[in-house]
């Protein structure tokens, strides 16, 4: 249970028409006693909403109470919004006042409901015209003082005509209708979301994650099914696993976006890059074994200390046997890319071209292979296929 008397941030941030429109609407309807009805997507923030009435009206000093009714079981349902007097049932060991009453002087949010079991809609349908509640048990009604804001995803009106819910408690609860918009919608708005969300999830001490044009772009194309919900799942799995740094769309790796995303970051990015960004706390070992040059590290090319275990000397070693260090010196650097160059040619050509199989025969990932390919310009001398 959540009785809420700190102020929320504000919903709907940013400058779309959309968001403009519901934050005017907030501020004509708090000041109003009548009950509100809010509906909407999941994830656009309902909840949110309602908060800001509550905290808009002058019941801000008293308790916003939330229920969700989808969550309560149906047998304990009529107990949570009434309350109960000892002895009325197993286990009523003493009084308990339910929500309507803790609310008293000042907001209940009665979340999904839609999903109310059609005999508590009577008994709620009750409670809106009279303004009383009969506890479980009790012998007497309790007037409580209340202002109602009720919230579903659901279509109601579909709802009654396939007899789920009734018919009279929906025009008693939809007196000021608001509809909450989808992300999808208001996508420019993104460009304020983004860095808000990015702040929020920062971890202490590191600066928040940062989006290039075209992460953002994609962002905004995305159809967003789970709306700011998702967006801010999203944020706070990339701000745990790339604090402090700055995501391009190909530099995420697919399996860590949302399958709408993953296929966009699929159609703009033609030839995925091998991951750039190292979750925070993980050894890149994986593009350690498909980068030579990760491998090496640039420090290795100034190590001028021998050892038989050298990386560099047993690349060579394999490729061309013992070679001899011409007196004048010579460099490394340029003479591991050759090595690198031939060995993927001969690959290459062993393979008629096949990409898919000259990456397992030289142990790359795919997309590696592609990259190395187009670095040494092999794709004009070689008839390539999947």
């Amino acid at each position: 249970m959540t009785i809420s008397l700190a102020p929320s941030p504000h919903p709907f941030i940013g400058n779309s028409q959309a968001a403009q429109a519901i934050r005017g609407l907030i501020a004509r309807v708090a000041s109003s006693t009548a009950t509100v009805l809010i509906t909407g997507e999941s994830g656009t923030g309902k909840e949110l909403v309602a908060r800001a009435l509550h905290e808009q009206s002058n019941r801000a000093g008293a308790h916003f109470v939330p229920i969700n009714c989808a969550a309560i079981p149906k047998d304990l349902l009529e107990s949570e919004l009434f309350g109960h007097r000892k002895g009325a049932f197993t286990g009523a060991v003493a009084d308990r006042i339910g929500r309507f009453e803790m609310a008293h002087g000042g907001t209940i949010f009665l979340d999904e409901i839609g999903d109310l079991p059609l005999d508590m809609q009577v008994k709620l349908l009750r409670v809106l015209q009279e303004r009383t509640v009969d506890p479980v048990g009790g012998s007497r009604p309790v007037h409580v003082d209340v202002r109602v804001v009720a919230a579903t995803h659901r279509d109601l009106e579909h709802e009654i005509a396939e007899g789920r819910f009734r018919e009279d408690l929906y025009y008693r609860l939809n007196v000021l209708p608001l509809q909450t918009p989808a992300l999808r919608e208001r996508t420019d708005d993104l460009d304020e979301l983004l860095p808000h969300l990015a702040r929020r999830f920062a971890s202490k001490g590191t600066s928040p994650i940062r989006f290039e044009t075209d992460f953002i772009d994609a962002l905004k194309a995305y159809a967003w099914p789970g709306n700011v919900r998702e967006l801010s799942n999203l944020m706070d799995r990339f701000s745990t696993l790339f604090s402090g740094q700055t995501l391009t769309l190909s530099c995420v790796p697919a399996n860590l976006l949302p399958k709408g995303l993953a296929a966009l970051q699929a159609e703009r990015c033609s030839t995925p890059p091998p991951l750039t960004l190292v979750p925070k706390g993980v050894e890149p070992a994986a593009k350690k074994e498909d980068d030579l040059m990760a491998l090496l590290g640039p420090e290795s090319f100034n190590d001028t200390t021998p050892s038989s275990d050298n990386e560099v000397e047993n690349i060579i070693m394999l490729a061309q046997g013992m070679p001899q260090l011409p007196p004048q010196g010579l460099s490394l650097k340029d003479r591991l890319a050759d090595i690198e160059r031939d060995l993927i040619t001969q690959a290459l050509t062993r393979t008629d071209g096949n990409v898919s199989q000259t990456a397992r025969l030289l142990n790359l990932q795919r997309t590696t292979l592609i990259e190395k390919i187009n670095k040494y310009e092999l794709r004009p001398n070689t008839s390539m296929s999947a």
